[in-house]
Protein backbone atom coordinates (compact mmCIF):
# COMPACT_ATOMS: atom_id res chain seq x y z
CA UNK A 1 0.00 0.00 0.00
CA UNK A 2 1.39 3.56 -0.68
CA UNK A 3 3.75 4.99 1.77
CA UNK A 4 2.50 8.19 3.95
CA UNK A 5 3.15 10.04 7.25
CA UNK A 6 1.78 8.79 10.27
CA UNK A 7 1.55 12.35 11.31
CA UNK A 8 -0.85 12.97 14.13
CA UNK A 9 -3.51 14.64 13.26
CA UNK A 10 -5.31 16.71 16.18
CA UNK A 11 -8.11 19.32 16.24
CA UNK A 12 -7.19 22.35 18.04
CA UNK A 13 -8.81 22.60 21.42
CA UNK A 14 -7.35 22.44 24.44
CA UNK A 15 -9.74 19.27 25.59
CA UNK A 16 -7.61 16.27 26.46
CA UNK A 17 -6.79 14.41 23.41
CA UNK A 18 -8.90 11.14 22.80
CA UNK A 19 -7.70 7.82 21.70
CA UNK A 20 -6.25 7.96 18.39
CA UNK A 21 -8.20 6.64 15.19
CA UNK A 22 -5.92 5.26 12.23
CA UNK A 23 -7.74 5.99 9.41
CA UNK A 24 -7.58 6.19 5.56
CA UNK A 25 -9.83 6.67 2.87
CA UNK A 26 -10.34 4.02 0.38
CA UNK A 27 -12.28 2.58 -2.98
CA UNK A 28 -13.50 -1.31 -2.32
CA UNK A 29 -13.74 -3.41 -5.21
CA UNK A 30 -16.48 -6.32 -6.22
CA UNK A 31 -16.61 -9.49 -5.10
CA UNK A 32 -16.53 -11.07 -8.91
CA UNK A 33 -13.22 -8.61 -9.30
CA UNK A 34 -11.44 -10.17 -5.97
CA UNK A 35 -12.09 -13.69 -7.36
CA UNK A 36 -10.19 -12.95 -10.24
CA UNK A 37 -7.10 -11.52 -8.29
CA UNK A 38 -7.66 -14.02 -5.56
CA UNK A 39 -7.29 -16.94 -8.54
CA UNK A 40 -4.34 -14.90 -9.94
CA UNK A 41 -2.12 -14.56 -6.70
CA UNK A 42 -3.21 -18.20 -5.46
CA UNK A 43 -0.25 -20.22 -7.00
CA UNK A 44 2.04 -17.68 -5.28
CA UNK A 45 1.05 -17.91 -2.05
CA UNK A 46 2.13 -21.32 -2.39
CA UNK A 47 5.45 -20.29 -3.96
CA UNK A 48 6.08 -17.36 -1.76
CA UNK A 49 5.19 -18.54 1.89
CA UNK A 50 7.82 -16.14 3.34
CA UNK A 51 6.21 -12.53 2.59
CA UNK A 52 2.71 -11.58 4.32
CA UNK A 53 -0.19 -11.96 2.28
CA UNK A 54 -3.35 -9.80 2.90
CA UNK A 55 -6.15 -11.00 3.77
CA UNK A 56 -8.29 -10.75 0.66
CA UNK A 57 -11.34 -8.64 3.35
CA UNK A 58 -8.39 -6.08 3.71
CA UNK A 59 -8.40 -5.67 -0.23
CA UNK A 60 -8.83 -2.13 -1.33
CA UNK A 61 -7.18 1.29 -3.24
CA UNK A 62 -6.35 3.74 -0.33
CA UNK A 63 -6.99 7.31 -1.98
CA UNK A 64 -5.49 8.95 1.11
CA UNK A 65 -3.84 7.62 4.32
CA UNK A 66 -4.77 10.06 7.12
CA UNK A 67 -2.88 7.78 10.03
CA UNK A 68 -3.62 8.40 13.69
CA UNK A 69 -6.16 10.61 14.24
CA UNK A 70 -8.25 12.35 17.23
CA UNK A 71 -11.86 10.98 16.59
CA UNK A 72 -13.34 14.60 17.19
CA UNK A 73 -11.99 15.33 13.73
CA UNK A 74 -14.11 12.61 12.35
CA UNK A 75 -17.28 14.68 11.88
CA UNK A 76 -14.98 17.23 9.57
CA UNK A 77 -13.14 14.18 7.59
CA UNK A 78 -17.19 13.01 7.13
CA UNK A 79 -17.73 16.33 5.96
CA UNK A 80 -15.36 16.80 3.44
CA UNK A 81 -15.47 13.21 2.08
CA UNK A 82 -18.93 14.39 1.83
CA UNK A 83 -18.55 17.42 -0.48
CA UNK A 84 -15.78 15.66 -2.72
CA UNK A 85 -18.01 12.69 -2.98
CA UNK A 86 -21.04 15.19 -4.20
CA UNK A 87 -18.92 16.80 -6.96
CA UNK A 88 -17.35 13.42 -8.35
CA UNK A 89 -19.51 11.57 -10.60
CA UNK A 90 -19.57 7.57 -11.16
CA UNK A 91 -16.99 6.34 -13.17
CA UNK A 92 -15.39 2.53 -14.43
CA UNK A 93 -12.46 0.80 -13.56
CA UNK A 94 -10.35 -1.98 -14.29
CA UNK A 95 -7.77 -4.32 -12.49
CA UNK A 96 -4.77 -5.69 -14.78
CA UNK A 97 -1.26 -7.75 -13.74
CA UNK A 98 0.16 -8.08 -10.42
CA UNK A 99 3.75 -5.92 -9.85
CA UNK A 100 5.72 -4.78 -6.59
CA UNK A 101 7.02 -1.48 -5.08
CA UNK A 102 9.90 -0.49 -5.28
CA UNK A 103 10.27 -3.23 -8.07
CA UNK A 104 9.91 -7.11 -8.40
CA UNK A 105 13.61 -7.20 -7.83
CA UNK A 106 13.30 -5.72 -4.57
CA UNK A 107 9.89 -6.17 -3.10
CA UNK A 108 8.30 -4.87 -0.33
CA UNK A 109 4.59 -4.20 -1.25
CA UNK A 110 3.19 -7.02 -3.47
CA UNK A 111 -0.08 -5.67 -5.57
CA UNK A 112 -2.54 -6.09 -8.13
CA UNK A 113 -2.47 -3.02 -10.69
CA UNK A 114 -5.43 -0.77 -11.60
CA UNK A 115 -5.77 0.85 -14.99
CA UNK A 116 -6.82 4.18 -14.18
CA UNK A 117 -7.58 4.54 -18.49
CA UNK A 118 -8.77 8.31 -17.92
CA UNK A 119 -7.16 9.37 -14.45
CA UNK A 120 -10.40 9.58 -13.01
CA UNK A 121 -9.38 7.54 -10.08
CA UNK A 122 -6.54 9.72 -9.65
CA UNK A 123 -8.36 12.75 -9.92
CA UNK A 124 -10.37 11.09 -7.21
CA UNK A 125 -7.57 10.38 -4.80
CA UNK A 126 -6.03 14.11 -5.49
CA UNK A 127 -9.38 15.78 -4.80
CA UNK A 128 -9.62 13.88 -1.40
CA UNK A 129 -6.24 15.07 -0.78
CA UNK A 130 -7.02 18.35 -1.65
CA UNK A 131 -9.89 18.52 0.56
CA UNK A 132 -8.30 16.94 4.00
CA UNK A 133 -5.21 18.97 3.36
CA UNK A 134 -5.85 21.82 5.94
CA UNK A 135 -5.54 18.99 8.80
CA UNK A 136 -3.57 16.04 7.10
CA UNK A 137 -0.01 16.30 6.21
CA UNK A 138 0.18 15.51 2.14
CA UNK A 139 1.13 12.37 0.90
CA UNK A 140 4.87 12.15 0.00
CA UNK A 141 4.31 9.69 -2.61
CA UNK A 142 2.55 10.17 -5.43
CA UNK A 143 -0.67 7.98 -5.88
CA UNK A 144 -0.27 5.13 -7.23
CA UNK A 145 -3.80 2.81 -8.40
CA UNK A 146 -3.18 -0.62 -6.73
CA UNK A 147 -4.57 -3.60 -4.21
CA UNK A 148 -1.70 -4.46 -2.16
CA UNK A 149 -1.95 -8.03 -1.86
CA UNK A 150 1.47 -8.85 -0.13
CA UNK A 151 4.46 -7.71 2.14
CA UNK A 152 7.56 -8.16 2.62
CA UNK A 153 10.00 -7.18 4.81
CA UNK A 154 12.92 -7.54 4.45
CA UNK A 155 12.75 -7.13 0.74
CA UNK A 156 12.23 -10.15 -1.59
CA UNK A 157 13.17 -10.74 -5.44
CA UNK A 158 10.17 -12.26 -7.19
CA UNK A 159 10.27 -14.99 -9.97
CA UNK A 160 10.69 -13.17 -13.72
CA UNK A 161 7.54 -14.96 -13.68
CA UNK A 162 5.32 -12.83 -11.86
CA UNK A 163 4.68 -10.02 -13.50
CA UNK A 164 3.73 -12.50 -16.43
CA UNK A 165 0.51 -13.68 -14.44
CA UNK A 166 -2.49 -13.23 -15.91
CA UNK A 167 -4.58 -10.82 -14.44
CA UNK A 168 -7.04 -8.55 -16.75
CA UNK A 169 -10.97 -7.86 -15.25
CA UNK A 170 -14.05 -6.43 -16.75
CA UNK A 171 -14.14 -2.94 -16.10
CA UNK A 172 -16.81 -1.94 -12.91
CA UNK A 173 -18.22 0.78 -11.58
CA UNK A 174 -16.56 3.26 -8.65
CA UNK A 175 -19.46 4.58 -6.86
CA UNK A 176 -18.79 4.96 -3.57
CA UNK A 177 -15.78 6.42 -1.05
CA UNK A 178 -15.47 4.72 2.41
CA UNK A 179 -13.76 6.13 5.67
CA UNK A 180 -12.45 3.34 6.82
CA UNK A 181 -10.55 2.14 10.28
CA UNK A 182 -7.65 0.48 10.66
CA UNK A 183 -7.31 -1.86 14.53
CA UNK A 184 -3.80 -3.50 14.32
CA UNK A 185 -4.20 -7.29 14.68
CA UNK A 186 -1.92 -10.10 14.62
CA UNK A 187 -1.76 -11.67 12.12
CA UNK A 188 -3.15 -8.79 9.86
CA UNK A 189 -4.91 -5.85 10.69
CA UNK A 190 -9.05 -5.72 10.99
CA UNK A 191 -10.18 -2.97 8.76
CA UNK A 192 -13.89 -1.57 9.74
CA UNK A 193 -15.49 1.19 7.96
CA UNK A 194 -16.86 4.42 9.16
CA UNK A 195 -19.10 5.82 6.41
CA UNK A 196 -19.77 5.70 2.85
CA UNK A 197 -19.61 8.50 0.62
CA UNK A 198 -21.72 7.81 -2.73
CA UNK A 199 -20.58 9.52 -5.96
CA UNK A 200 -23.52 11.97 -6.96
CA UNK A 201 -21.58 14.70 -9.06
CA UNK A 202 -22.42 15.64 -12.49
Amino acid sequence: MIAASEAVATDRGSEPQAKQYRLFVAVSIPDQLADLVEEAVEPWRKALPEVRWAPRANWHVTLRFLGSTDPRLVPWVRERLSEVASLTAPFEQNVRGLGAFPSTRRARVVWAGLEDHDGSLAGLARAVSDALDPKFPREVRAFSAHLTVARSDPPISLPASFAETPLESDRFVVDFVALMRSRLRRPAPVYERVAAFPLSGP
